[in-house]
C-alpha cells in the first residue's frame, strides 16, 4: 500500500470538496471552528482508506465556491494507490491511471489560493507528491515521508521527479528517489522538504494546529494580492530573472486598479484594519 499524506489545507470560508477520485476521499467527517479565528475546518480524520479506483468526480478547479476561497481545507487521513488493485491492471491501463493522478495533483498545484500540506502521519509515494504540490508543508517530527516507488521497480509518476528537485535540490532529490528512503519530520526540515516541524502531541494533530496559525497570518491580507504574489512566484521561478521581473511587473499592474489597494492605503492612513473584499 502506497499511503497518502494526512493532507490538510486550511480554509475560509468553510467549504468541503468531495469525490476527487482515488487520490482524495474527504468523506463524512467532523466540523470544528477555531475560536475567534473566523474560519472553520471540515474533514475526515478517522480510519484507514484505500483507493477505489482511478480519479473521478469533481476536480479541484470545479468547486462552485472556488472563487470565494482564500485558503482551502481538504483532509485525507490515509489514502492512495491500492497496489493489489494496481496489480490487476493491464499494462495499457497503468498509463492512463497515472496520468489522471498526475492531472489531479497538477490541479492542486495550480490552485490560485495558498495551500498548506499538513503531515501528521505517513506521506509515501503519491501522498508526498500531493504535499509537494502545495505551497507550504508543515510536519510533525514523527511524520514519515518519502518517494518509495523505486522499491517497486517504478518511478514517481505524479510530479515527484519534478517537484522534489525543485524543493530540495537535484542531488538530494536523486539520493532520496534512488534509495526510496523514508525520512521523518525533523530530517525533512533539515533538507528543506518541509517549512516547519513541530513535536507531535497526544492527539496526533500538532502539525495541523501549526498550519492553522499560519493560515491566520495569511487570511487578513488582501486576497487578490496574495493570489497574484503566488502567481508571480510560481511562474517566476521557472524562468530567468529578466523574464521573472517582467512577470512581477505584469502581476503588479493587476493590483493597481483594485478596490482592495485603495482600501489598504485608506486603512493605513486612518490607522485601522483594512476590510478587503
Amino acid at each position: 500500500m502506497v499511503t497518502m499524506a494526512a493532507l490538510t489545507v486550511v480554509c475560509r470560508p468553510l467549504a468541503l470538496w468531495r469525490g476527487a477520485g482515488a487520490l482524495v476521499a474527504a468523506g463524512p467527517g467532523r466540523c470544528s471552528s477555531a475560536a475567534g479565528s473566523g474560519f472553520a475546518a471540515f474533514g475526515s480524520r478517522g480510519g484507514k482508506r484505500e483507493a477505489a479506483g482511478p480519479p473521478g468526480g469533481r476536480g479541484y478547479s470545479e468547486s462552485a465556491t472556488e472563487a470565494e476561497l482564500r485558503v482551502h481545507y481538504l483532509e485525507v487521513e490515509s489514502a492512495g494507490a491500492d497496489l493489489k488493485e494496481r496489480a490487476k491492471m493491464q499494462p495499457s491501463e497503468v498509463g492512463p491511471f497515472v496520468s489522471k493522478a498526475r492531472s489531479l495533483i497538477n490541479e492542486l498545484g495550480n490552485l490560485p489560493m495558498p495551500t498548506i500540506a499538513v503531515l501528521d502521519g505517513a506521506a509515501l509515494g503519491g501522498g508526498l507528491e500531493m504535499a509537494l504540490a502545495c505551497d507550504i508543508r508543515v510536519a510533525a517530527s514523527s511524520a514519515k515521508m518519502g518517494l518509495v516507488e523505486t522499491k517497486l521497480a517504478i518511478i514517481p509518476g505524479a510530479g515527484g521527479t519534478q517537484r522534489l528537485p525543485r524543493t530540495v535540490g537535484a542531488s538530494m532529490a536523486k539520493e532520496l528517489i534512488f534509495s526510496g528512503r523514508v525520512v521523518d519530520g525533523t530530517e525533512a526540515k533539515t533538507i528543506g522538504l518541509v517549512s516547519h516541524v513541530v513535536e507531535q502531541n497526544e492527539a496526533g494533530d500538532a502539525a495541523y494546529h501549526r498550519a492553522l496559525s499560519l493560515a491566520k497570518e495569511f487570511l487578513p491580507q488582501g486576497p487578490i494580492a496574495v493570489r497574484l504574489a503566488k502567481l508571480a512566484i510560481n511562474q517566476g521561478i521557472e524562468v530567468d530573472l529578466k523574464t521573472g521581473l517582467e512577470i512581477e511587473e505584469a502581476c503588479y499592474a493587476q493590483v493597481i486598479p483594485t478596490k482592495d489597494r485603495i482600501e489598504g492605503i485608506t486603512a493605513f492612513k486612518e490607522k485601522r484594519l483594512p476590510r478587503y473584499t
